[in-house]
């Protein structure tokens, strides 16, 4: 909860200062128009690459496998798309990383967790079973 209230208070705070220091080096025309560049270009090349790893995926389940990449890389596209969407640089910024093949795999390199192998020690089943006489046999 208090990362959450952290982030809800900070990403605006941070988001302003850029919004005043930038716009005071190049101008509040500029600033707008740098803001929608950069949703503008941002959500396109989102689509492309949400595209290309829809395009991944298909070919994964054509080859009978699970797209686990694909699938946790077309949510992190559809978050950085959001995050180019919302006016602002830092988060602008954020979002161009996501949407970059290179390093959003460095990203999920980074946050992933490594799994143990399974330990293989049991080959078999352990059951019970009851000897069924033939004249107690029901048909089914």
């Amino acid at each position: 909860m208090n990362t959450f209230l952290l982030l809800l208070v900070g990403i605006p705070i941070i988001e302003i200062y850029l919004f005043i220091k930038l716009g005071s080096q190049i101008g509040a025309f500029n600033t707008i128009l740098l803001i929608f560049i950069t949703a503008f270009f941002g959500i396109i090349y989102a689509r492309y690459e949400g595209f290309n790893t829809l395009k991944s995926g298909m070919s994964q389940m054509v080859k009978n496998e699970l797209p686990v990449y694909e699938i946790i890389s077309g949510a992190a596209l559809a978050f950085a798309a959001l995050l180019l969407i919302l006016p602002g640089f830092a988060t602008d910024f954020i979002g161009l990383l996501i949407i970059f093949p290179p390093t959003r795999k460095l990203i999920f390199k980074k946050v992933s967790i490594k799994q143990k192998p399974m330990n293989k020690k049991q080959d078999f089943i352990n059951g019970e079973f009851e000897d069924i006489e033939d004249e107690n046999d029901r048909k089914l």
